[in-house]
């Protein structure tokens, strides 16, 4: 019986299971607050599955909540650009990390029952 939900943050669409921990970014609700151990809730629920029943959001599930809290602020791996020009011969090398948010999903609220003791 595998429990999940698919949720909406940060433009993408995360598969997220309760004890585990997932990566976001742009996690526009706690950008100015990303101390460690902050509790957050994302309302933004677009699937829930537990046991054998599914439940689809149109777009998203009115009475369900994944909440969880931040771990700590962290970075994407490094994404190299090089810019060549081959008549110029010049070269240039940029390098960018992403920022991130790891947060660990404590509960997944459906209907205002939590779906751990089922």
């Amino acid at each position: 019986m595998s429990k999940y939900a698919i949720i909406d943050i940060g433009g993408k669409q995360l598969r997220v299971e309760q004890g585990r921990f997932h990566d976001a970014r742009h996690f526009a609700p706690v950008r100015s607050v990303v101390a460690s151990n902050t509790k957050i809730s994302v309302n933004r629920v677009l699937l829930i599955r537990y046991g054998s029943s599914i439940n689809l959001g149109h777009p998203w599930l009115d009475d369900a909540a994944v909440r969880g809290r931040i771990l700590h602020g962290c970075f994407e791996k490094k994404l190299v650009i090089q810019r060549i020009h081959s008549k110029k011969k010049t070269r240039r090398t940029l390098g960018y990390r992403e920022n991130m948010t790891r947060f660990v999903v404590d509960s997944i609220y459906f209907g205002g029952k939590d779906l751990e003791k089922y």
